[in-house]
């Protein structure tokens, strides 16, 4: 049932994730992945929301499923993240490589916090 869980809530994800980071980086002029960054933050603040409303005791575990891993796994990526770094580093934009990581940690971890923390106050 988990497996079945985890399916639908990326078949939801995965296709946003994709027409997200297409419909932001179509509006940038920039060489600077976005659409990726855009995704991961938000992805990384709605499950920093969810675990926090499911430390509480407020989520049902079966929604935590659908909406965690499944959802919020496929909405976020990792290897998109990972692919563009090196390919600015390769382009020889080792500064937008750079950035890219460090906003992307940054703004990830703290997107994560702060959804934890607001999920648990209300």
């Amino acid at each position: 049932m988990t497996l079945l869980l985890v399916a639908v809530g990326a078949a939801v994800g995965a296709p946003l994730r994709y027409l997200t980071d297409r419909f932001i980086q179509a509006r940038h002029d920039t060489v600077f992945p976005w659409g990726t960054l855009t995704v991961n933050v938000a992805g990384s603040l709605i499950f920093g929301a969810l675990s926090g409303a499911a430390r509480t005791g407020r989520l049902d575990p079966a929604l935590l499923t659908v909406l965690g891993p499944g959802f919020c796994g496929a909405l976020t990526t990792y290897s998109s993240f990972g692919y563009e770094t090196l390919r600015l580093a390769e382009d020889g934009s080792s500064f937008l490589a750079a950035a890219n990581v460090a906003v992307s940690l940054l703004a990830g971890l703290g997107a994560a916090f702060i959804g934890a923390a607001v999920a648990a106050a209300i």
